[in-house]
């Protein structure tokens, strides 16, 4: 019997023009860009398709970009899968295709969130890098002196695990973990120290809105970010959306706990390919990939 999962990625996989073709082919993804620039009150479609990659870069506009794009191609697809999941700020894609949240409110949700984020570390003063070959034990184990100034963010895939955390202590510690035997210690490019406790600040700003934002029981299962199990409720929900922003995103794990429960089948909804990539390389050829 097949059980599938549909996954949606989050920021990174945003690309200048994408989700152009859709658009202009269905009808049901139209419609959603259009819902899109309506619950923000300027045009985000135009951003997206005519918009520079250094605007779409920005976390404010990148975040109801993927999230857009996403429920796009879900909508046009029409199918529901057995599970959801999503990394990051692809939890919010999940969360709609579960019937949680309503996109116009998910859309000016992470538009906030990515507001918020922005303006929670002063630029310059935090970033992340993604650890390649070496075991999260031994990342776990070498950050233990960095407490509460660099911590792992993202749990990827076996073998790339990505750190966050102040500038200076973040360079410092790559330099401890390739000396550890990490193959590359490689610093990512983007605005600020996100899934660490700089964040806090950000999730404390964010949770206001949160608070005011309707969240339905889910009509499929999803899996969370911050416990890499399943999100029962909207009251849990709510807790968890508000942790997930300065908590690690533990993919790895979600992945593992879908495939456990019977999940054979795996598709990316969304720009890009990049879960495709984790999930392969954490179970391996026999589970199917197909980014729609």
């Amino acid at each position: 019997m097949t059980k599938t999962a549909f996954v949606f990625p989050g920021q990174g996989s945003q690309a200048p023009g994408m989700g152009k073709e859709l658009y202009e082919t269905n009808s049901v993804a139209r419609e959603t860009f259009q819902q899109a620039d309506k619950a923000l009150g300027f045009s985000l479609t135009d951003l997206i398709f005519n918009g520079t990659a250094q605007d779409l870069q920005k976390t404010c506009n990148a975040q109801p970009a993927i999230l857009t794009v996403s429920i796009a191609l879900f909508r046009a697809g029409n199918v529901l899968p057995d599970i959801a999941a999503g990394h990051s700020l692809g939890e919010y894609s999940a969360l709609v295709a579960a019937g949680v949240l309503d996109f116009a409110d998910a859309v000016g949700l992470v538009r906030f969130r990515g507001e918020c984020m922005e303006r929670a570390v002063p630029d310059g003063q935090g970033g992340m890098a993604a650890i390649l070959g070496l075991l999260d034990n031994d990342i776990e184990s070498a950050l233990v002196k960095y407490a509460g100034k660099v911590e792992i963010a993202n749990y990827n895939c076996p073998g790339q695990t990505v750190i966050s955390g102040e500038t200076d202590a973040v360079r410092q510690a790559c330099a401890d973990l390739t000396a550890l035997g990490a193959k590359r210690a490689v610093p990512l490019a983007v605005s600020g120290p996100f899934h660490s406790g700089l964040m806090r600040p950000a999730a404390e700003e964010y949770r206001q809105r949160l608070d005011r934002t309707r969240l339905n029981d889910p009509r499929l299962p999803v899996v969370a970010n911050v416990t890499a199990d399943y999100a029962r409720d909207a009251a849990s929900i709510r807790e968890l959306l508000y942790r997930q922003v300065f908590s690690a995103v533990r993919w790895t794990q979600s992945v593992v706990k879908m495939l456990a429960d019977g999940v054979n089948t795996i598709e990316e909804i969304g720009p890009g390919r990049v879960l495709t990539g984790l999930v392969k390389k954490i179970q391996g050829a026999d589970i199917k990939h197909r980014a729609l």
